[in-house]
């Protein structure tokens, strides 16, 4: 407790100075007509939460002994992923390179997250790491999509993280695992403190990419160690999955550029309709508390059905995006 307590208080204070520096600085994110902000506001902030975060690894490892090797190499991979954004904030990387950069620290990290795997085929077990890498790539960049209005990538790693901690105290996992899931989600805590609505400091791509990865990396992580079914992990985070994967499908089905900023995601769609972030927030935070965490309990409850359970958790998420494409 003493971890993520200081964690969180570290988070708080860390994200709050570097709010100071970037207005001092004007390292400003300035509205343009695709964004969901109508003032500049200084961004980069998930520099700050990784440093609280990596602070909170050390203090907790002082505390409590070691981290894993493999817990240790997804944070130093996520430190990576956050230079990368810092680079690209200060250069300008285009969009093959990015993806590049991105795609060879997905396929380092899933180097060591298939090694506890037991597969005799070098084939299948080549197979296994280029699926992993790709779900690391694909989380890291939906998490980044996901990231366009106030408090809701902040909101979404608190949640997922949280719920993933306590179905894996329930499984009676390993005491690391948990506890790096717990502060990850201390980390974010202290970041919502600047980023809630009207938000005053914003993730970037420094926070949302790293992120995206570390999620679906413990998800992987997770599996192959045992201490929690990836599709729980699967269920928690449907929100994000369904809205991103929708989003980019239907502008890919339709022609549109994908790899150009929008503002066609459902998220982003129900705050110009609602005319509020808060709102959108409350009503996620509400799906996830009430339907998908549930359900992912359920899925660590009854494992023979729980295909039919991921099935049911992302039916009616579905529904939703085809009902709020038909807004403005």
């Amino acid at each position: 407790m003493t971890a993520i307590l200081s964690t969180l208080v570290l988070s708080v204070v860390l994200c709050g100075l570097y709010e100071r520096f970037a207005r001092a600085r004007h390292i400003l994110d300035t509205p343009n007509e695709r964004s969901s902000h109508s003032r500049p506001t200084p961004h980069g902030g998930g520099a700050a939460l990784l440093v609280a975060f990596v602070l909170g690894l050390g203090l907790a490892a002082w505390l409590y002994g070691g981290w894993t090797p493999p817990l240790l190499a997804l944070t130093i991979c996520a430190l990576a992923l956050a230079l990368l954004g810092i680079v690209d904030d200060l250069r300008g990387l285009s969009v093959r390179w990015r993806l590049l950069a991105y795609g060879a620290v997905c396929l380092v990290a899933a180097v060591e997250l298939v090694q506890p795997v037991q597969v005799e085929n070098a084939v299948w077990h080549g197979v296994l790491l280029l699926c992993a890498a790709f779900i690391l790539l694909w989380s890291l960049n939906l998490y980044n999509f996901m990231d366009g209005i106030d408090g809701i990538a902040a909101l979404e790693a608190i949640f997922v993280c949280a719920a993933a901690a306590l179905l894996s105290w329930r499984a009676g996992s390993d005491d690391s695992y948990i506890l790096y899931c717990l502060l990850l989600a201390a980390a974010h805590g202290g970041f919502l403190v600047w980023n809630r609505p009207p938000a005053r400091l914003f993730m970037g791509d420094t926070g949302s990419v790293p992120t995206g990865f570390l999620l679906a990396a413990l998800a992987l992580a997770g599996g192959a160690g045992g201490q929690l079914d990836p599709l729980c992990w699967l269920v928690l985070a449907a929100v994000f999955i369904t809205d991103a994967s929708w989003t980019l499908v239907r502008r890919m089905a339709t022609g549109q550029k994908f790899t150009q900023p929008h503002r066609s995601h459902a998220y982003q769609r129900l705050s110009r309709h609602w005319r509020s972030h808060l709102k959108v927030d409350a009503v996620m935070m509400a799906i996830n508390v009430l339907w998908l965490l549930p359900l992912a309990a359920a899925v660590q409850a009854w494992p023979d059905y729980k295909l039919f359970l991921v099935f049911l958790a992302y039916l009616p998420l579905l529904g939703g995006m085809v009902k709020t494409a038909r807004l403005a």
